[in-house]
């Protein structure tokens, strides 16, 4: 009977242990996923790369998809492990993080219907990154 139960507290421990992980690593699978693109799109206005409208608009399509997703993955069991970068000021300031997200998704969106062509992707791209910034600096550690 104890065996049974020792077993059982031991697969709910690992178990718990998994989803913190799974949320921590999704989160950072989700930014890079966003910052990869923010990369893409520095190409761009920067001449780097040839314009490509198709690439582009999935800039936006990313930064709404993976900034929706990673916005649900800042729960208060995944402060800590897995590396993560995330400031203990994300969930002091839960409200003020969110509502940034949110911005940040809905300039993104309004961004997919906005971009026809290169201008009008430089004109709308820097815009829609600013939002960054405004994250990283209060909530994220610096990268080494």
């Amino acid at each position: 009977m104890i065996s049974r139960t020792v077993i059982a507290i031991t697969a709910l421990a690992l178990g718990a242990t998994a989803v913190l992980a799974d949320a921590i690593a999704d989160r950072k699978a989700a930014m890079k996923a966003i910052g990869a693109q923010a990369v893409q799109g520095g190409k761009f206005m920067k001449g780097e790369e040839p314009f490509d409208l198709a690439k582009a608009k999935n800039i936006f399509v990313v930064f709404v998809n993976d900034g929706t997703k990673a916005s649900t993955l800042f729960t208060d069991d995944s402060k800590t492990g897995g590396d993560t970068h995330a400031l203990p000021a994300i969930w002091e300031k839960m409200d003020d993080f969110k509502a940034k997200m949110t911005k940040f998704i809905d300039d993104a969106k309004a961004a997919q219907d906005a971009v026809k062509d290169e201008a009008s992707f430089k004109a709308t791209f820097p815009n829609v990154t600013k939002n960054c910034g405004g994250c990283h600096q209060p909530y994220r550690k610096p990268l080494s």
